[in-house]
C-alpha cells in the first residue's frame, strides 16, 4: 500500500482527448509536499508517514512543533496528513513527493472538505420535493412537512431529516481517473469534479476498489532535498 499526497485544488479546466471528446477535468498542484516523520511499529503500532504541505509562519508554529520540524530538516508546513502505508513502502524523511507519483489512467480517491452553505431548507439539503403548491398550503411550500407522531412514539426520532447545516463535512470522491500529470509544474489533472472549494486541501492516493495498475512507481516518486530526482524501483528496473 503506497502513500498518497496532499494537494490544493486550484479549479477546474476541460481537456479534449485523442478523439476530440472534452473531458471535464480538476487541476490538483502538488508543491512541497514532504515527508515529516513516520510511524513504525515498533514505536506507534502502526507504519505510517506523515506528510506535511504549505509554509507556515514561525510565529504561528509551537516551540515543540518547530522541534518536530527542525529534526525533519524541513520547513514548518501548514497541513499534516498521515497515510498508512505497507512496510515496504516507506519514503525517507525529507524526501519531497512529485505530480508523477501517479500515472496516467490510474484510479484515484479523492477527500476534501465540501463547501459550506450555511442553513439550508431540507429542499436543498435531502432534496426533498416539499409541500404542495396549493390545496391549503400557504406560506410553507419549502417546509419538511411533519416530524413524527404525536402520542405514539411521543418523540422525534434521532437522525431526521431536518433543516439545519449544509456542508464542510469530510467528503472522499471514489475512482476518479487521472487524466495527466506534469511534474515540472506539480499538477495533477483528474477527471470530474472534487470536493471542495479553490484553494482548499485536497487529499489524494490510489483507489481502493480498483486494481493497482503494474507501471505505477514502487514505493512512490519523490525528490530529496539537493534536488536530485529520486525515481522508485520500478522506474530503475525499466531504465536498466
Amino acid at each position: 500500500m503506497r502513500s498518497g499526497v496532499i494537494a490544493q485544488k486550484v479549479g477546474m479546466t476541460r481537456v479534449f482527448n485523442e478523439t476530440g471528446e472534452q473531458v471535464p477535468v480538476t487541476v490538483l498542484k502538488v508543491d512541497g509536499c514532504q515527508v515529516v516523520a513516520h510511524r513504525t511499529k515498533d514505536t506507534n503500532g502502526y507504519t505510517a508517514l506523515q506528510l506535511g504541505i504549505g509554509r507556515a509562519k514561525v510565529k504561528n508554529v509551537s516551540k515543540a512543533e518547530r522541534e518536530r520540524f527542525a529534526k525533519a530538516s524541513v520547513e514548518p508546513k501548514l497541513k499534516l496528513v498521515e497515510f498508512r502505508v505497507g512496510d515496504d513502502a516507506v519514503i525517507p524523511v525529507g524526501a519531497e513527493i512529485t505530480a508523477d507519483h501517479f500515472v496516467v489512467g490510474q484510479f484515484v480517491d479523492v477527500t476534501g472538505t465540501s463547501i459550506g452553505k450555511g442553513f439550508a431548507g431540507p429542499m436543498k439539503r435531502w432534496n426533498f420535493g416539499g409541500l404542495r403548491a396549493t390545496h391549503g398550503v400557504s406560506v410553507s411550500h419549502r417546509s419538511h412537512g411533519s416530524t413524527g407522531g404525536r402520542q405514539d412514539p411521543g418523540k422525534t426520532f434521532k437522525n431526521k431529516k431536518m433543516a439545519g447545516h449544509m456542508g464542510v463535512e469530510r467528503v472522499t470522491t471514489l475512482n476518479l481517473r487521472v487524466v495527466s500529470t506534469d511534474a515540472e509544474r506539480g499538477l495533477i489533472l483528474v477527471e470530474g469534479s472534487v470536493p471542495g472549494f479553490a484553494g482548499g486541501w485536497i487529499t489524494v492516493r490510489d483507489a481502493v476498489k480498483k486494481a493497482l495498475p503494474k507501471d505505477v512507481p514502487q514505493p512512490g516518486k519523490f525528490r530529496i532535498a539537493d534536488g536530485a530526482a529520486t525515481a522508485a524501483a520500478a522506474d530503475t528496473n525499466q531504465e536498466g
